[in-house]
């Protein structure tokens, strides 16, 4: 039997979606109090805790309870020092009214399927927020083109890119300009794990028909991470047929990936040379302005005054995704919401210096290969093996591509990486990404793209 807590468990799940630095900062120094059936007490370090953990993650949290299936239950933050025995406070957060869009896919016989709305939305995710700039220029022009006239414009619209670079923030916007403009239009947006959870307990409950009907009726569908589907048989089969009959009655489908199509491994032909049929668009690493100024938006949302100065030095010196980079923005303002102390470089420096580290450590050979295997689903022994099928030797030779542009190791050593391949054998690999890169557009962006990610 596991000895995790029901805390420990939604901890797990909200590890994934926050970030390394978030969670290390809000999230770790907290504990289950007591388990009152009703209600979760759990202990926080002080009471910024209290006031910062409801308004920031209630998304999340929500989500979370669900996912242990504690739904109704409701969330107390106690700070340390407040005393166990004494009487709990009123909760602060109660994870029941929040209208986050829930992982459980169960249905319930009582329950009628009903595509959610704007209650399946984030919020704060609205154009209004999203920061434009010339990495996200073209894919943002495109989804308010989708919003503004559904089915009209580009249908389907596929957006890509890498984590935490934009990709969910605009399909919520959206999600959120639909409702807004466009009442009368049914909407649903939906991740394409839960669109095969909620299938097989559909196949399971014996409700597919019900399940159909739920999809194939809507006007506007989003499904974000559709790479998810990748190998999974009978959830694309599943939704080739949903997009099939959206596409025929002209409803407009929105897809989100962290690739294109043509490099989502273990994707049926049909579905993509379906996604193919409208607009592509990627989003890439934003420049060092326009991470700036996503972090003085940041600022402005929290009331805090964020200097240009502090603003281009956190943009300059954190190389990691916008995710990141505001979760290390949150991080700095509560240290100094609790030191009182003003926000300056030397500030930053000091509260980020293990974030600012990371980032500038010098990239390994094991760094690049592990996140090479990790784009093209691979195993990393695989990467080393002497398995030369194109599935295989493609991703290896730019895997020694990006170690020679990223590393200053030797030829010779950069072959016995992969398992004691031949230097020449790492001189051809190079030259053939070269050539590949000049020819290919789409693979140069993945390249590129792929050492971006790296640094």
């Amino acid at each position: 039997m596991s000895s995790l807590t029901v805390w420990d468990q939604v901890l797990s799940r909200i590890e994934d979606q926050v970030g390394k630095h978030s969670f290390s900062t809000w999230f770790k120094p907290t504990a289950l109090l007591r388990d009152g059936g009703e209600s979760l007490s759990i202990r926080v370090p002080n009471p910024l805790f209290v006031e910062w953990l409801p308004k920031h993650y209630s998304v999340g949290l929500a989500e979370g309870m669900r996912d242990v299936g504690r739904p109704d239950v409701k969330l107390v933050f106690v700070p340390d020092g407040a005393g166990a025995e004494k009487p709990l406070p009123e909760p602060d957060y109660a994870p029941e009214i929040v209208r986050a869009p829930s992982r459980q896919a169960a249905v319930s016989e009582e329950e009628s399927p009903q595509p959610q709305r704007a209650g399946s939305l984030i919020p704060r995710y609205t154009f209004d927020t999203f920061i434009v700039g010339p990495s996200n220029q073209f894919a943002h022009a495109a989804c308010r083109a989708v919003a503004e006239t559904p089915s009209r414009s580009y249908n389907p619209l596929f957006i890509h890119g890498g984590v935490g670079l934009g990709k969910t923030h605009l399909m919520h916007a959206i999600g959120h300009y639909v409702v807004q403009h466009h009442p009368g239009l049914v909407l649903t947006y939906i991740s394409s794990e839960r669109f095969m959870n909620e299938m097989i307990n559909a196949v399971r409950f014996d409700r597919i028909l019900d399940f159909r009907s739920r999809y194939r009726s809507v006007d506007v569908l989003l499904v974000d991470d559709i790479q998810f589907v990748s190998g999974k048989e009978g959830t694309q089969n599943e939704f080739f047929h949903t997009f099939n009959a959206l596409h025929d009655a002209q409803k407009q489908i929105v897809i989100s990936s962290d690739r294109p199509p043509n490099e989502i491994p273990a994707l049926e032909e049909r579905l993509r040379s379906r996604f193919e049929w409208g607009l592509i668009a990627d989003i890439q690493v934003p420049d060092v302005e326009t991470k700036a100024a996503i972090l003085k938006r940041k600022a402005e949302e929290e009331g805090v005054p964020l200097s240009n100065d502090v603003a281009m030095f956190m943009a300059s010196r954190i190389k990691s995704n916008v995710r990141e980079l505001e979760g290390s923005l949150i991080r700095l303002i509560a240290y100094s919401s609790l030191t009182t102390k003003p926000l300056t470089i030397e500030l930053a420096q000091d509260v980020l210096k293990n974030v600012i580290d990371h980032d500038e450590k010098a990239v390994t050979i094991e760094q690049i290969q592990k996140h090479v295997a990790d784009y093209y689903h691979l195993k990393l022994h695989e990467l080393k093996s002497r398995n030369n099928s194109k599935s295989v030797a493609m991703p290896r030779q730019v895997a020694m591509y990006v170690c020679k542009s990223l590393t200053h190791a030797s030829l010779p050593e950069i072959g016995r990486s992969f398992g004691g391949k031949h230097h020449s054998t790492v001189i051809h690999s190079i030259k053939k990404v070269e050539e590949m890169r000049k020819k290919s557009g789409d693979f140069d962006k993945q390249v590129a793209n792929l050492i971006g990610s790296i640094k």
